[in-house]
């Protein structure tokens, strides 16, 4: 029979699983150092350590939402080194009037979005299906929970540019229309689930198919 100390034991420690996000650091910082790319954890000498590796520039100007009325800018470990470690990234995201950012969610990460120009309809579904959505306007803050659907969308008449930050160096980010419209899902599953007919779901399959890394329909 399991002793009530090793049963207490093995709860605490899925109770620290479940909760734990990111690892603490152990130093200060840990730049990487960029000659090793296949250790992207191994740290520059603190010594060779200056103030521009926490400096970054990337997102000072808007990206190219031209084409698709969205774009979003991330920033990783990848691209600014000062950020390894600290648990933690963000993201530029811009619309041009009428841009929507598709429901999606972070499996690793709570987001918080800070509007910096513009009106945006943003909102969050939680697991009973509420939504907790309404107009948000410049200078005003929503947070979006981990692993739960969110989306935005520019209801103004100019553009208007969203800045998310992440509690974790990865947070992940699964696209829910080219999660299933653009995967090999298999068709009967799709067109049980959602009603659709064949074309339908055909012309569904094509717009994503880029977006979810299939190879594209032959013309």
């Amino acid at each position: 029979m399991v002793s009530k100390v090793t049963a207490f034991l093995v709860i605490l420690i899925h109770i620290h699983a479940v909760s734990s996000s990111d690892p603490d650091p152990v130093d200060d910082f840990c730049v990487p150092r960029t000659n090793l790319s296949s250790d992207a954890l191994s740290c520059k000498n603190s010594t060779l350590v200056t103030v521009e590796d926490f400096v970054y520039a990337g997102i000072k100007s808007p990206g190219d939402f031209k084409k698709t009325g969205f774009a979003a800018t991330p920033v990783s470990s990848t691209v600014f080194p000062g950020l390894n470690t600290l648990g933690m990234s963000f993201v530029r995201a811009d619309f041009a009037a009428g841009g929507v950012n598709v429901p999606h969610y972070h499996p690793r990460a709570t987001e918080v979005g800070f509007v910096l120009e513009g009106k945006i309809y943003s909102g969050f579904i939680d697991t009973k299906n509420r939504v907790f959505a309404r107009v948000l306007e410049k200078g005003e803050v929503m947070v979006f929970p981990r692993g739960l659907v969110h989306f935005q969308m520019n209801v103004g008449d100019s553009p208007a540019t969203i800045l998310g930050s992440f509690d974790s160096q990865n947070p992940g980010l699964v696209k829910i229309p080219a999660a299933i419209f653009g995967s090999e899902i298999k068709d009967e599953l799709l067109l049980k689930a959602f009603g659709f007919n064949s074309k339908e779901l055909a012309k569904l399959r094509k717009h994503f198919q880029f977006q979810g890394g299939l190879s594209p329909t032959p013309s």
